[in-house]
């Protein structure tokens, strides 16, 4: 589930077991009592660096209707965002990852000349995401209860447990909500990246748009089915929060 925001790459995770409410980012976000959706995109600086190199091919192509210029906009500022995490000492994992993204689409599109090929690899990252999400159901290990244990240090009891089948429905719910979100991205990304070069500017907006709003709502429906009242209830040794 790391989505990728939409950008390949979840915004970063710094939950576990025994670390402070306020040092949650991305899915880590899912282990608290409460839920924060400036945690759960890495605060404006998140968002900044999860859409802004997007942003500048998308605006530089169009405006310039030439591939590299975009290509080198796009780069330099993915690689700006990590020599200033550098340059302040804080940690890097989410703008690198980022820079990683980049790198792949910006050598993905001068390769091929298509500047629609500057988002492909983000479509094969949501189908992986997706047919990955929908296997672990199939299998009995849904992705969220796995990543949701993980997070709060506990085992995998959960999954045959049978005082715990409400807990395992959640997980398989909400799991199945993951294979919703990646599958619209698809849907409505893949049409807009089959017509080519003509429908760029509208493929990278739909990218902004189900990239970290839509990852972040859809860590938030998650931790209301897996972290809220009724689903800390079904936890073993939690009792049920007061009303929110």
């Amino acid at each position: 589930m790391t989505g990728a925001p939409e950008d390949e790459r979840e915004p970063e995770t710094q939950a576990g077991p025994g670390r402070p409410e306020e040092a949650r980012r991305g899915v880590g976000v899912l282990a608290g009592e409460e839920f924060s959706f400036a945690q759960a995109v890495g605060g404006v600086r998140g968002v900044v660096e999860s859409g802004a190199p997007g942003l500048l091919f998308v605006v530089v192509y169009i405006a310039t209707r030439e591939l590299v210029p975009a290509l080198v906009a796009s780069s330099s500022l993915a690689v700006l965002a990590v020599l200033i995490r550098l340059a302040q000492r804080t940690p890097v994992t989410q703008a690198f990852s980022g820079l990683l993204g980049v790198a792949i689409g910006v050598v993905w599109a001068w390769r091929t000349g298509d500047a629609s090929d500057y988002f492909v690899w983000g479509l094969w990252v949501n189908i992986a995401w997706g047919l990955g999400a929908m296997v672990s159901v199939v299998v009995g290990w849904p992705a969220v209860g796995v990543i949701v244990s993980l997070l709060r240090g506990e085992d995998q009891s959960w999954r045959t447990d049978p005082g715990r089948r409400a807990l395992r429905r959640r997980y398989t719910l909400a799991t199945w909500l993951w294979v919703g979100l990646f599958g619209a991205r698809l849907a409505v990304q893949v049409p807009l990246y089959l017509q080519g070069e003509s429908a760029v500017g509208w493929l990278g907006t739909a990218r902004l748009a189900m990239g970290v709003p839509l990852f972040a709502l859809g860590l938030w429906v998650t931790w209301l089915l897996v972290a809220a009242p009724g689903g800390r209830a079904e936890r073993p040794g939690q009792p049920p929060s007061p009303p929110r």
